[in-house]
């Protein structure tokens, strides 16, 4: 009986420390999925923010061909790693919208300077509330919407050289 007690600590300590190590080998998925994929968009109509380009309105979605809504910020240092994917997804014909989470024209207007400019239209979302309401948890965040203005995939985090293609079949394929 005294030897159990002496070995208990240390068992518990092996114990704890595996059940650590194996969070830390293969961590969870805490990435937020929005609940509205396979839905219509929520209703909104956004201002314009960008010198000459045109605001966002759900309605936008709703015109027959497929489009992508990307949700960013010129202040999110992800959204500028993937501005040359998003220009890629353009020169390939992909219709790109977007809108612009707690931004300033001046600021939007550098960023587009700088990175490229893929968008057709800028909504300007000073409250989130569009974000929030499609169940984006941060930026940058990319949904295919189908012509009929339904949520068929959503992209979390920046889009990478190597998503690319998928996105491209995702819109084809919406269709």
């Amino acid at each position: 009986m005294r030897r159990a007690l002496l070995w208990g600590p240390l068992l518990a300590f092996a114990l704890f420390f595996a059940v650590v190590a194996s969070g830390l080998i293969r961590p969870a998925d805490r990435t937020v999925r929005s609940q509205l994929v396979g839905k219509p968009l929520p209703t909104f109509t956004l201002p314009p923010l960008a010198p000459g380009k045109p605001g966002l309105s759900s309605a936008d979605f709703r015109k027959g061909q497929p489009r992508l809504l990307n949700i960013f910020a010129s202040w999110c240092i992800p959204c500028a790693a993937e501005a040359p994917q998003l220009m890629r997804l353009k020169a390939m014909g992909i219709a790109v919208d977007a809108v612009a989470i707690r931004d300033t024209a001046p600021a939007l207007t550098a960023f587009l300077r700088r990175n490229g400019d893929p968008y057709q239209r800028i909504g300007d979302d000073k409250q989130s509330a569009v974000q929030l309401a499609l169940g984006s948890s941060g930026v940058p965040e990319t949904f295919v919407i189908d012509g009929q203005g339904k949520i068929v995939l959503q992209h979390v985090g920046d889009i990478r050289a190597e998503d690319v293609d998928g996105i491209a079949a995702a819109v084809r394929s919406a269709r």
